[in-house]
C-alpha cells in the first residue's frame, strides 16, 4: 500500500503562486510514476501534470503548459506542483495521484487539496 499526502493550497490572486506537495509512504519502493489532477466544481477530474520516474520525464497538460512545472525530492518520498501564473480557471481541487510497477493506471489517490484563484 502507498499513502498520500498533499498540502500547499489555499486561496491566491490571479497571477500568483502556489506551490503543492504530495508525500509518498509506505511501499514507495513499488512507485514508477506520480501525477496531479485537478477537478472543478461541475466538471470531471483532469489530468494536470505527471512525472515518470524513468528518465525523469514530465508531461503537461496544454492549460498548465509553460506555467507549471512538477518534480520530485526523492529524499523525502515527495513531488511538488509549482504553478505560477495562476488563473482563476486554475481554480479546483487538486489530486496527487501515484502509478506502481505492477499497473498501468493510478492506484493511489491522495484526499486533494482546494486552490482557489481570485480575479
Amino acid at each position: 500500500q502507498v499513502q498520500l499526502v498533499e498540502s500547499g493550497g489555499g486561496l491566491v490572486q490571479a497571477g500568483g503562486s502556489l506551490r503543492l506537495s504530495c508525500a509518498a509512504s509506505g511501499r514507495t519502493f513499488m512507485l514508477n510514476a506520480m501525477g496531479w489532477f485537478r477537478q472543478a466544481p461541475g466538471k470531471e477530474r483532469e489530468f494536470v501534470a505527471r512525472l515518470e520516474w524513468s528518465g525523469g520525464i514530465t508531461y503537461y497538460a496544454d492549460s498548465v503548459k509553460g506555467r507549471f512545472t512538477i518534480s520530485r525530492d526523492n529524499a523525502k518520498n515527495t513531488v511538488y506542483l509549482q504553478m505560477n501564473s495562476l488563473k482563476p480557471e486554475d481554480t479546483a481541487v487538486y489530486y496527487c495521484a501515484a502509478r506502481t510497477i505492477l499497473t498501468i493506471k493510478y492506484d493511489y489517490w491522495g484526499q486533494g487539496t482546494q486552490v482557489t484563484v481570485s480575479s
